[in-house]
């Protein structure tokens, strides 16, 4: 840009149609102007595309121009002459809010509440319509500790009082470099606890779920807890084993996730406080890249009662995490871990990026993030991928169809 240039703001409004763009720069291109910067967005159909130049004339022959030559598409043209180019600021945090809906009140709130720590919006794109409708904002907060911690609080708040979740990251090349994901098993990957599922076959479901709801909680120690449940199985044939494999059923979203993931590169796994032996065939099925969980011991054709090898509790959770992510040469601020209960806090305290899923309050607290819709995909979105994204991608494989929502 020239010392003697003007800067030239220019605003085209109008029905999207073929040949709005083409019209409009070859009217710039007639007056020899450099381009500064150029933003596009069409929403239902209404294209609003502005584009900054520096222009070696005084602007008022180009705005005449531009207003003819618009006006041949049927487009709206706003000129403003000595318009600041400024340079634009990398935006220091991604917020999504995902809800059904997203209400204006909600928006309203967290753009009310952004604005008194002097948080400007930058952007807002849409990320989702289906399963549930997601925001994605970009945001430049003051750099501080303090507002970063008071902008996550406040937000959290006003999901809660909204009835949406709102997931607030930090901007940047970080937010991209995610490469490896892990998920719990139960009440997160797949739906129930696989341990009532066996329960459910030697009588004993109401007196193992008792105990499960507490460990979840955190009120016992996860490894008694184990050892208490799995006692009540001692004498179960193991052939219940498969039967409840082949009855698990993954969380709404769970295989468009993991699908979604893998094309993306990411190297997924599980980690789990249930069995190896359950899970292992869903695993395979979804292509897992690692696996570590619990292990029955079989005697005779008969469960014992007992627990083979070391424990997958929560220590061990995060200690897999790590192990998983150094097979791989993975940084561990570029991994994410996602669970459900307190035998998941260590694990997503460990985790690059922790998400809550449907979580009890013990991990909600510690979480980065927390959601509570039921569908799996929504971690998708908190990762900066669109519904688009996901439907172009599974469009080329033939994988096109959308479950109706109860």
């Amino acid at each position: 840009m020239g010392a003697a240039d003007t800067t030239v703001l220019v605003t085209v409004t109008g029905p999207d149609r073929p040949g709005v763009t083409s019209v409009l720069f070859a009217a710039l291109s007639r007056h020899d102007v450099s381009l500064l910067d150029v933003e596009q967005v069409v929403i239902r159909g209404r294209l609003t595309l502005g584009v900054l130049v520096a222009c070696p004339e005084d602007g008022e022959a180009l705005q005449e121009e531009l207003e003819e030559a618009m006006a041949t598409v049927g487009m709206s043209v706003d000129v403003e002459i000595g318009a600041d180019p400024g340079r634009q600021s990398l935006s220091t945090h991604a917020v999504v809010i995902l809800g059904s809906p997203v209400s204006a009140r909600a928006l309203r709130s967290v753009a009310r509440e952004m604005a008194k720590l002097s948080v400007n919006i930058d952007s807002i794109r849409g990320v989702a319509d289906y399963p549930v409708t997601g925001l994605e904002l970009l945001v430049s907060a003051p750099a501080t500790a303090a507002v970063d911690k008071r902008l996550r609080t406040v937000l959290a708040e006003v999901a809660v009082a909204e009835s949406v979740d709102i997931a607030v990251e930090r901007g940047g090349l970080a937010r991209r470099a995610k490469r490896l994901i892990v998920f719990d098993v139960d009440s997160t990957l797949v739906q129930g606890e696989v341990i009532e599922m066996l329960a459910a076959r030697a009588g004993v479901e109401d007196e193992v779920r008792a105990v499960t709801e507490s460990a979840m909680r955190g009120e016992i120690d996860f490894t008694e807890s184990l050892h208490q449940r799995v006692a009540t199985l001692a004498g179960l044939d193991a052939s219940v084993i498969d039967d409840v494999a082949e009855g698990l059923e993954l969380t709404p979203g769970a295989r468009t996730t993991i699908r979604t993931l893998r094309r993306l590169g990411f190297h997924c796994g599980v980690v789990s406080g249930g069995f190896r032996q359950v899970i292992e065939g869903l695993a395979h099925e979804l292509e897992l890249d690692f696996v570590q969980a619990n292990t029955l011991e079989i005697v005779d054709g008969k469960l014992t009662g007992r627990v083979v090898g070391d424990i997958v509790d929560r220590a061990a959770k995060a200690t897999a995490l790590r192990k998983f992510a150094a097979q791989v040469g993975v940084p561990m601020e570029q991994t994410v871990a996602v669970g459900d209960g307190a035998n998941d806090i260590d694990m997503l305290n460990a985790a690059g990026l922790g998400i809550a899923f449907n979580a009890k309050p013990a991990l909600r607290e510690v979480a980065d993030t927390a959601l509570s819709h039921p569908f799996l995909d929504a971690v998708l979105f908190i990762l900066g991928v669109t519904r688009d994204e996901v439907e172009a991608a599974d469009a080329v494989d033939g994988v096109v169809r959308r479950v109706p929502l109860s």
